[in-house]
């Protein structure tokens, strides 16, 4: 490093990455930067900063050996910056490296862009180990580029007419298989038991056991039916993802003619297709719901791949009014402290920077409008006092086993979990700690409704408590 430090910066071969600018200790980032902090394990023998100073060149403008044709660009406001690098704490090889990007780099209003730019290339790199994309800052000059949600949390109650409570709702289960008449009464029975929504899966499409069309019309007869006896709107999230942006918009605009407030999406369907879908909704006035389904192949794992925390980033701007973002209490992944830096993500107006909460930015969102935080998987009317102190009203509470597995039958399953809902809201407004005193607050109002009793019983002693993947590695923050 020493003897490269004195070559000249255009001379021909092959430099360090670090040599070349791509490391900057003395930067300071500009307000209108794109900032991206990623968790970086070097091969043995790779020097960190090197290694960091690759991330930045590789994620931007660089390549294995000096180029002439740099000359011809204003390469130093092009090149991507790794102005800090810290050792994670309590893990010996890894490193937190800060990487500025000028906003030039990015196309206006184009998640795909940046993902192209930012993730594209680099975590393939040969000298590294693993590679993680921890937590992204996007400037407010960016932001304003994007659409963001077709309606956000605050006109979402005004479409529906809800107000002071969590939302509920349920996958329809078994999740395949199902006929569309039988699709169609499992709706029908949850949403006139108590539920706002009930939802398709992230794998129910056009199968040959119930093709699209033929749900959406069972779905839509239960939707109503419930909607008439109950005086609630209510919906059903009627999955429009399909092989082809034809194929989704025809089913998109076949929801829309049978009145459906919502239509769900799969994250699998790409990032140029949710974008589109969102400009459809916003358009049309429906709501859009996206299912994470796949996320945690690349989310989960603590060293390699992408935080849920920048995928929800990547989702607020693209535009969704619900995400699924985790339980805790759950079956499926979910740290308290890195749910908690999740659910701000997607509702506040400016998240502070909490490494506590694996946040390492400030984030202002500009008015963008909030998104609704979905939990869901392996919930039940016997945690609904943890649920509501844990996420706050603003959020869809989906019990999908947690409701069609109830022995009473469905109706009688959503019943328990909008009485639980309703009773722990009550002692959350007298001001009782919902922690201490939730579980009596469940019990008495069992007394009063047998559906609950049994849900109690049947559900009460369940838990999944497995150590996460994914918790946060706290670091001091930077002095301001």
């Amino acid at each position: 490093m020493a003897e490269e430090s004195e070559r000249d910066r255009w001379d021909p071969g092959v430099q360090s990455y670090a040599s070349m600018g791509y490391y900057n200790p003395d930067y300071v980032p500009s307000d209108t930067d794109v900032l991206a902090v990623f968790r970086v394990t070097p091969q043995r023998g790779v020097d960190p900063i090197e290694a960091a100073a690759a991330v930045a060149g590789e994620s931007s403008t660089a390549t294995w050996t000096v180029v002439w044709t740099d000359r011809l660009t204003a390469h130093s406001k092009y090149q991507a910056k790794c102005y800090r690098v810290d050792e994670v704490p309590g893990r010996p090889g890894e490193y937190f490296a800060y990487v500025a990007y000028d906003l030039d780099l990015f196309e206006e209003g184009s998640i795909t862009n940046l993902t192209s730019s930012v993730i594209g290339n680099v975590f393939g790199f040969k000298p590294l180990l693993a590679l993680r994309l921890e937590d992204m800052r996007i400037p407010v000059a960016y932001v304003k580029t994007f659409q963001g949600p077709p309606h956000g949390t605050v006109m979402e109650r005004e479409y529906l007419n809800k107000y002071g409570r969590p939302l509920l709702g349920a996958t329809v289960k078994p999740k395949l298989g199902l006929s569309a008449r039988n699709y169609g009464r499992v709706i029908y029975e949850a949403c006139k038991g108590g539920l706002d929504f009930t939802k398709d899966d992230e794998n129910i499409n056009s199968q040959p056991f119930m093709r699209w069309r033929d749900r959406y019309l069972f779905a839509m007869e239960g939707v109503n039916r419930a909607t008439a006896e109950t005086g609630e709107i209510k919906g059903h999230y009627l999955n429009v993802t399909a092989a082809t942006m034809e194929d989704m918009y025809e089913r998109a605009e076949f929801a829309k003619e049978l009145g459906s407030v919502v239509i769900m999406m799969d994250l699998t369907v790409g990032y140029t297709a949710m974008q589109s879908m969102s400009h459809w909704a916003r358009r049309n006035g429906v709501l859009l719901h996206l299912h994470r389904a796949g996320h945690s192949t690349f989310t989960r794992q603590k060293t390699h791949g992408v935080s849920f925390r920048v995928l929800a980033k990547w989702c607020r701007l693209i535009g969704v009014d619900h995400l699924h973002a985790g339980t805790v209490v759950g079956k499926l992944e979910g740290d308290p402290a890195t749910t908690k830096g999740f659910y701000d993500t997607l509702r506040e107006h400016h998240i502070r920077t909490e490494p506590a909460n694996g946040i390492f930015f400030d984030q202002d969102w500009a008015s963008l409008p909030g998104v609704m935080p979905v939990a869901s998987g392996g919930i039940h009317a016997g945690q609904m006092h943890q649920l509501l102190d844990l996420f706050g009203d603003d959020v869809v509470l989906q019990f999908g086993g947690g409701t069609i597995g109830h022995p009473q039958g469905i109706a009688a399953g959503a019943e328990a979990n909008r009485v639980a809902l309703e009773a722990v809201v009550q002692a959350r407004n007298e001001g009782r700690d919902l922690l201490k005193e939730g579980p009596d607050v469940l019990r008495k109002a069992a007394e009063f409704c047998r559906p609950l009793e049994v849900a109690l019983s049947t559900w009460g002693d369940v838990t999944f408590d497995y150590t996460s993947t994914d918790a946060p590695d706290a670091v001091p923050t930077a002095s301001r």
